[in-house]
C-alpha cells in the first residue's frame, strides 16, 4: 500500500459523535416541536371560542344551573363514586363469560367439518339475532322474562351479589352475555379468517391434525391480531353496564337518576358521566398504545 493509499483511508466520512443529532434528525425534531405547538394553538383557540359562545349564551344562566351545578355537584359525586364498584363487579362478571362464549361461537362459525354443520347453522343464527336486537331490549326480554318462568324456587347467591335465583343481578349479567358474545364472536371469526390458509397446510404437512393446528397455529396468532378490537368491545361494555339498572339494580347511573328525581337537578347526571370518563379514558388510552404498539412491532409505523 503506498503513502496515497493510506492518506485515501485516513480522509473518510466523519463519525457520528455519540449524543449528536444529525441534520435530518434535528430538522425533524425542529418540524414535530413546531406542529406541536400549532396544534396545541389551534385547540386552545377552538375551544376558547366554543365557550366563549356557550357562556355567552341568554340561557347559558339556566343551563349551568341545572347541569352544572358546583354545590350540587360537590355533594352527589362522593357518593355516586361508593357505586362504581357495582358497575366495576358487574363488568367483571361478565367479560370472563362475554370471551369464553364469544370464542365457542366463532369456532362454531368456522367449522369446516361437514357433521358440524348444525353449528355453524346455530352460530350464523345466533349472531345474526343478537346484533340485530337492540342489548336494551335483550335486557328487558331477559330480565323481566325469565324470572316470570320460576325455573328454580328457592335462594341461590350468585359470584357474591346475593339474592335469589331471579334476581337481576344474575339476568342482567346474563343478557349482557348473551348480546355481546355477538360481537365478540365475530371479532373472533373476522381473526381467524385472517389467518393465512398458507398456515394451516404448513401445520398439517407437519402432522399436526386438524385441532392441533387450531390451537397450536391458528387461534395464537388470530388471538394476537384481534386484542385492539376486543378491547374496544369491552370498553363499550363497561358502559352498558349502566343499562341494567332498567331491572332495578343500583348503581352509578341508577343512584343518579334516583338523586336528579328528588332534587329536580340534573347535575348528578353530569357526575355520573364524570365517572364514567375516568373510568373509561385510561382504558381508551391503554387501547391506543397497545394498536400503536402492534402497528409499529408488526409494520414498523408509529401512529401518532
Amino acid at each position: 500500500m503506498t503513502e496515497h493509499d493510506e492518506g485515501a483511508d485516513n480522509v473518510s466520512a466523519p463519525s457520528r459523535v455519540p449524543g449528536q443529532l444529525t441534520r435530518r434528525e434535528q430538522w425533524l425534531r425542529r418540524r414535530r416541536r413546531r406542529s406541536a405547538t400549532v396544534a396545541l394553538a389551534s385547540t386552545a383557540l377552538t375551544f376558547g371560542i366554543v365557550i366563549a359562545v356557550v357562556t355567552g349564551s341568554s340561557g347559558w344562566p339556566k343551563v349551568k344551573a341545572l347541569f352544572f351545578d358546583p354545590a350540587r355537584f360537590k355533594d352527589d359525586f362522593p357518593e355516586l363514586l361508593g357505586y362504581l364498584w357495582v358497575d366495576v363487579k358487574l363488568f367483571l362478571q361478565c367479560a370472563p363469560l362475554i370471551i369464553i362464549w364469544g370464542m365457542v361461537i366463532a369456532l362454531c362459525r368456522n367449522t369446516r367439518n361437514p357433521v358440524l354443520f348444525p353449528l355453524r347453522v346455530f352460530a350464523a343464527v345466533y349472531t345474526d339475532f343478537f346484533r340485530g336486537v337492540p342489548v336494551i331490549l335483550t335486557i328487558y326480554l331477559i330480565g323481566f322474562g325469565i324470572p316470570k318462568l320460576k325455573l328454580i324456587e328457592g335462594d341461590v347467591h350468585f359470584l357474591g351479589f346475593g339474592g335469589a335465583w331471579n334476581s337481576p343481578y344474575l339476568w342482567g349479567p346474563i343478557a349482557l352475555v348473551l348480546a355481546y358474545s355477538a360481537y365478540v364472536a365475530e371479532v373472533f371469526r373476522a381473526g381467524i379468517e385472517s389467518v393465512h390458509e398458507s398456515q394451516r397446510a404448513g401445520a398439517r404437512s407437519l402432522g399436526l391434525s386438524q385441532t392441533q393446528t387450531l390451537r397450536h397455529v391458528v387461534l395464537p396468532q388470530a388471538v394476537r391480531r384481534v386484542i385492539p378490537p376486543l378491547m374496544n368491545d369491552f370498553l363499550s361494555l363497561q358502559k352498558d353496564v349502566a343499562l341494567l339498572s332498567i331491572l332495578g339494580i343500583v348503581e352509578v347511573f341508577r343512584r343518579a337518576t334516583s338523586i336528579k328525581d328528588k332534587t329536580f337537578n340534573f347535575t348528578p347526571l353530569v357526575a355520573a358521566a364524570v365517572i364514567f370518563l375516568v373510568l373509561t379514558i385510561p382504558e381508551t388510552r391503554l387501547v391506543d398504545w397497545y394498536t400503536n404498539r402492534q402497528r409499529k412491532r408488526t409494520s414498523g409505523t408509529v401512529i401518532t
